[in-house]
């Protein structure tokens, strides 16, 4: 497997009412992870019957949009109703002390998302960390450090914002302040703070983020607090970034022939087209565009009354895109 690591759970319930709130909760907790913690928008719905996990009643999706307008499924959530119980013989004792076949779910992501993080943020300079998954949160960078006070005063920077809970590095190493101030940029750290005797005349310094390289003149008073406030900015700013991004890589379309024309002008990206519901559309969809289905989003609009493939009356909103 190219994916060594999962995050996976099964559970078994007595109803299929409660599975099924657990298939949804579990959908719910990946997409707030995925757009909280690491600022990638998703859409989410079921999947369609031909791309549901084998013996499952439903199969549920997130799916993100990745710089160069390929899609990827961060993450599934699957109802199997008793269709395995049946099959293993498991049953549980009801309060009426009757066997019953239990409803299992399943749900998981895996180390695909280190790549969608990757892929939705970085750029040409390196890695683009959330702040909320970054190793160092903020790098003390001193300037000049060989003159009296430098390090000293970098320290007591270092000890503050590492008493507030960040994750704070200093780099007091010999080399210079800009291969210093690439290096990080490569790692993606952040927040950048640099310090050096001019700074400390005046009790200010200089606090650079990543995603934008905005420069702030912080006083030292207030750091603890600024930090906070720019890590907040991060995150905020990669989510805007990249929900802008799917924004610009979003086409509906209600033919064949529009689909084939967005994609050859404005590149890869979801596609939003009406589908009959029959899996020969969906077939003849990625044979003629080469976009498969990823979701049928639970937020549907009424583009049109047909099928883009068929004509025929339209069941449901898609979404489509090539995908890794």
């Amino acid at each position: 497997s190219r994916e060594f690591l999962w995050q996976e759970g099964h559970t078994i319930h007595a109803t299929a009412e409660e599975a099924q709130e657990e298939t949804l909760r579990m959908l719910n907790i990946y997409a707030d992870v995925c757009e909280n913690l690491l600022a990638m928008p998703v859409i989410k719905g079921p999947k369609t019957e031909s791309d549901k996990f084998a013996g499952a009643v439903s199969t549920y999706a997130i799916e993100a949009l990745m710089h160069d307008g390929k899609a990827l499924q961060a993450g599934t959530s699957h109802y199997f109703g008793n269709g395995f119980a049946k099959a293993f013989g498991i049953t549980y004792k009801t309060k009426d002390n009757k066997d019953e076949y239990p409803h299992q779910t399943s749900w998981g992501t895996t180390t695909r998302l280190i790549g969608a993080i990757i892929m939705t943020h970085g750029d040409d300079n390196g890695l683009v960390l959330p702040p909320a998954v970054a190793p160092i949160q903020a790098v003390i960078v001193p300037v000049a450090q060989h003159k009296e006070g430098v390090l000293d005063e970098a320290r007591k920077l270092y000890d503050k914002l590492k008493a507030c809970g960040i994750r704070v590095k200093l780099d007091d190493s010999e080399n210079s302040p800009g291969w210093k101030f690439a290096e990080y940029e490569m790692k993606g750290v952040p927040v950048r703070i640099e310090l050096g005797p001019r700074d400390i005349a005046q009790n200010q310094c200089v606090v650079v983020t990543r995603h934008n390289r905005e420069k702030t003149v912080v006083s030292l008073d207030c750091l603890e607090a600024v930090i906070a406030e720019k890590l907040e900015e991060v995150r905020s700013g990669l989510y805007e970034k990249a929900l802008a991004n799917r924004k610009a890589h979003t086409y509906d379309c209600t033919s064949i022939d529009e689909i084939k024309q967005k994609l050859s002008e404005n590149g890869d990206g979801f596609v939003r087209a009406m589908w009959c519901g029959d899996s020969d559309c969906e077939d003849k969809i990625k044979e003629l565009t080469e976009v498969g289905s990823r979701c049928i989003p639970f937020e549907q609009e009424q583009l049109s009354d047909t099928c883009v493939c068929c004509g025929r009356p339209a069941k449901h909103l898609v979404y489509w895109g090539k995908a890794y």
